[in-house]
């Protein structure tokens, strides 16, 4: 981006033409933009924005600049000076920062002019500290500017001491050395620059944009429960004081609806259910209610505001599944035949996914002549789970619908609510993925599950955390779901999950796992399948909290929330380890400094190097806290000693103490 536009008002020039001239000043490439401008960028509440651009003029003049910013809803623009952070190099960018402290679309744009005053004093000072003499004209050209800044004056001193000085420098029987003083002055500097009009003034053709969401977008462990495995919504409620107590933000509960019977699936995904067999949650509505209602053996309406309060009170929050498909039973089949796919013999399509069919489940036509009632009546559905206090909503599969609809759902829901949530599970194309993110998803599943190497991971992390991404993706490492089990769980045994779970809280500011990642449930349905045996998709288990990775879950949770480091992406610097079976990395907060190793083989003992490098600005020798055991041990810039050995240490979390 590289755009100009002259705001001073032109004066009437030689030749009868008011037409202002041409710009003299560029400002090229500011950041945060996304796409130029045309997505928002992302910060949560108490961020602070850094705005950086190119700026410079041609000549040398000197320059001045601005960031002018408001927030949500305000009339008026506040300011904050831009100074230039490459002068030592030579280099034209300049920056500033403001803090964002409430919800909502902020608006930034940059200001720049040539400062006249400052310029024409730089290079008085430079004449006079090369004792030139008889100055007598360029005294004169500043008695025109501060004539110029005494009728900007509105302050009574600030025009005493300009007209003081403007009197000093037209006074022939002043000497010249005491008019030098006066025209330098610090005093008369500040003031003029404080009021004159900014000459020549520049700034973007339009202002940049930012979503501002409240904390929780940013940072948040999360577990996925089915509410039928813990005695229905009721039975989840008793659950809530000991996962707060585990330190998760986020409950999140798949599709509550009622199920339909037509084509339910048994066990294991079979095609003929058994009389007990309860389906898959995702095969939404029967005939007693849709997306809108509570599958009967779960609870009611009732339950959920209950559970929703019961959760924020302990200050968690309770996530819904959003899942645009119905089974042959839902209510809108009857209601709506027009919102769904038809063949030309007049049935029904059912979802596919090729090789995956999903016999109990139809999509919605998203070409349907009634499109707009069918949004509205999405839009409705969401409404109503936000009124009944949910405000976090786990989207399913947003890339297999319309854009433009997710876009306009997400603003019309933040008009109503501007504290709700929506996490994309689009695993699909990163280009997909990141449009997703920039028209509004607040988070989104990554590609985390499958990068287990050291290599893949330094390289994924990277991607996310140190490009113009992550102005705006928000990544979710979820470390299991009930869809993927990867085979590093399958084999790796407890070690396996105990880095993966490391890795996942430690690397990404928002984590989650899915219940019986802490019972190491590992059995896949067959070889090469990433599918549990025995879904819970499919079936009712008898959950409880009293897996054996419990403690180490709890630990990583209080860590995280300790420790401000861990609630950023964007600060992170792999490390050298010497040995690719071992991966490194530190993040740095003013004051906090975390650096975790972590050995991704599950199954032997490795050896190797955290080498810390000095552009950490640490000492040269510093204790380093392994928060995971109380340990301490002394470690240094450079290189650094480490074994980790599964089924003993699998992994170093250290905090630095100076």
């Amino acid at each position: 981006m590289s755009t100009q536009v002259e705001t001073t008002p032109a004066k009437d020039r030689p030749g009868g033409t008011s037409k202002p001239a041409p710009p003299r000043i560029v400002i090229q490439y500011p950041t945060p933009a996304v796409d130029d401008g045309r997505y928002p960028a992302k910060r949560v509440v108490g961020d602070v924005v850094t705005v950086e651009a190119d700026i410079f003029r041609d000549g040398h003049e000197i320059l001045r600049a601005v960031v002018r910013y408001k927030p949500p809803q305000a009339r008026n623009w506040r300011e904050a000076e831009m100074h230039r952070i490459d002068a030592h190099l030579g280099g034209v960018r300049w920056a500033a920062r403001f803090d964002v402290d409430e919800q909502g679309r902020w608006e930034y744009a940059i200001e720049a002019w040539t400062d006249v005053f400052g310029t024409w004093r730089d290079e008085l000072a430079r004449k006079v500290a090369a004792r030139q003499h008889d100055l007598a004209g360029e005294l004169s050209e500043g008695v025109r500017l501060l004539q110029t800044a005494s009728e900007a004056a509105r302050a009574k001193s600030d025009k005493a001491l300009i007209d003081h000085a403007i009197a000093t420098l037209s006074d022939e029987d002043v000497p010249e050395t005491a008019k030098h003083d006066v025209a330098l002055g610090p005093e008369l500097f500040a003031t003029v620059e404080r009021i004159q009009p900014r000459e020549g003034a520049v700034t973007l053709d339009q202002p940049i944009q930012i979503d501002v969401d409240r904390p929780l977008a940013k940072f948040s462990a999360w577990y996925e429960l089915f509410p039928r495995s813990w005695g229905g919504l009721q039975g989840v409620n008793t659950q809530l004081p000991r996962l707060a107590e585990l330190g998760f933000d986020v409950i999140y509960l798949p599709p509550i609806h009622p199920i339909g019977h037509t084509n339910r699936k048994g066990r294991n995904n079979s095609l003929t259910a058994g009389p007990t067999d309860p389906g898959s949650p995702w095969a939404i509505g029967d005939e007693t209610g849709g997306h809108d209602a509570v599958h009967p053996e779960l609870g009611t309406i009732d339950d959920v505001r209950n559970l929703a309060q019961s959760a924020k009170k302990l200050g968690l929050e309770i996530a819904l599944d959003f899942a645009i498909q119905c089974s042959a039973d839902h209510p809108w089949l009857h209601e709506h035949p027009e919102w769904f796919h038809r063949r030309p013999d007049g049935t029904l399509k059912y979802a596919e996914n090729p090789p995956k069919r999903y016999q109990d489940i139809y999509n919605v036509n998203w070409e349907s002549p009634d499109w707009q009632g069918l949004w509205d009546a999405l839009l409705a559905v969401v409404l109503h789970w936000v009124d009944a206090g949910i405000t976090v909503f786990r989207v399913d599969n947003p890339h297999t619908k319309p854009f433009e609809f997710w876009r306009w759902l997400i603003q019309n829901v933040h008009q109503h609510n501007r504290d709700v949530i929506f996490l994309a599970e689009a695993f699909t194309r990163r280009s997909v993925m990141r449009h997703l993110a920039k028209i509004g998803f607040s988070q989104s599943y990554t590609y985390f599950t499958w990068k287990n190497s050291r290599y893949e991971l330094t390289e994924y992390v990277s991607e996310l955390a140190l490009t113009d991404e992550s102005e705006y993706f928000r990544p979710n490492f979820f470390a299991n779901t009930p869809d993927i089990l990867h085979e590093y769980l399958q084999h790796g045994g407890r070690p396996a999950f105990e880095a993966r779970i490391t890795l996942a809280a430690t690397l990404s500011p928002s984590y989650g796992i899915y219940s019986g990642y802490e019972r190491c449930e590992n059995v896949a349905v067959r070889e090469g399948s990433e599918e549990y045996l025995n879904s819970e998709k499919f079936e009712i288990k008898q959950r409880a909290l009293d897996g054996p990775l419990l403690p180490y879950i709890q630990r990583l949770n209080s860590i995280r929330r300790e420790n401000a480091a861990l609630h950023d992406l964007t600060n992170v610097t792999f490390l050298d380890t010497a040995n690719d079976a071992l991966i490194g990395y530190a993040k740095h907060s003013r004051g906090n400094t975390i650096v975790t190793v972590v050995n991704v083989d599950a199954h032997q003992v490795q050896e190797g190097l955290a080498i810390i490098p000095a552009n950490l600005g640490l000492p040269p020798s510093f204790t380093a806290h392994d928060l995971l055991t109380d340990e301490r041990f002394v470690w240094r810039i450079g290189a650094n000693y480490v074994r980790l050995e599964p089924g003993v240490r699998q992994a170093h979390v250290v905090r630095v103490e100076i």
